[in-house]
C-alpha cells in the first residue's frame, strides 16, 4: 500500500448521494447542491454540512424546514450546475428547467424530476462543525421513474455512479427495523 496524502483522505469516504436541497425564504424557493450528508439514526434523522457560505442557508436557519431531493445520473449536469451558482442572483428552476411540486407539510417544494424528494424539520444547527441535523417528516419515491442510479461525489469534480443492488436482508434480517 502507498502513502495517500492526507489533504485529500475526505475524497476516500465521502458519502452519497448527492443531494439537492429546497429551501423557501417565503419569498422565493431555492435549491443547493450538497454532497456531504449522513444517516443519523432509522427514525428518520439525518445530518447535512452547509453553512453560511451557501445563499440557502438563511432560509433554512430562518425557516427549520427543507425538502432532501434526491437526484439521478442523468440529472448530473443540472446537479454541478445547481452547485455552481448562487440563489441570490439566480432562479434555478427556471434555469435549470425543474418543476417544483408543494409538499404536504413544509413550505420548500419538492422537485418533480428527482427519484426521491424528503420534507424535513431542522432539529439542530451544530455551529463549529457547520452540521444541520434534519428530522423526515414525509417522503416521496417515484417507482415508475426509469432512471434509478444516484450520483455519488468523489470531492475532486469527479462521481461514482451506483451499480448493481446487492440482496442480503435475510442474513440482516435480525438488524433491520420492522417495515424496512
Amino acid at each position: 500500500m502507498e502513502e495517500f496524502e492526507i489533504g485529500k483522505a475526505f475524497t476516500l469516504l465521502e458519502p452519497g448521494p448527492v443531494v439537492l436541497v429546497t429551501t423557501n425564504d417565503g419569498k422565493k424557493d431555492n435549491i443547493m447542491t450538497i454532497s456531504w450528508t449522513m444517516v443519523v439514526d432509522f427514525t428518520p434523522v439525518f445530518a447535512m454540512t452547509t453553512g453560511e457560505w451557501n445563499y440557502s442557508f438563511k432560509a433554512l436557519r430562518k425557516t427549520r424546514e427543507c425538502v432532501i431531493a434526491i437526484p439521478t445520473v442523468d440529472m448530473l449536469d443540472k446537479v454541478v450546475g445547481i452547485g455552481t451558482c448562487s440563489g441570490a442572483d439566480t432562479d434555478k428552476f427556471a434555469k435549470f428547467k425543474l418543476t417544483p411540486v408543494k409538499g404536504k407539510i413544509v413550505k420548500a417544494p419538492l422537485i418533480k424530476e428527482c427519484l426521491a424528494n424528503i420534507e424535513c424539520r431542522v432539529i439542530r444547527i451544530i455551529k463549529k462543525h457547520n452540521t444541520v441535523v434534519l428530522e423526515g417528516i414525509a417522503a416521496y419515491f417515484d417507482a415508475a421513474r426509469k432512471e434509478k442510479r444516484t450520483l455519488h461525489a468523489v470531492g475532486d469534480g469527479t462521481f461514482i455512479v451506483d451499480g448493481r443492488k446487492l440482496d442480503r436482508k435475510r442474513l440482516m434480517a435480525a438488524k433491520i427495523p420492522d417495515g424496512v
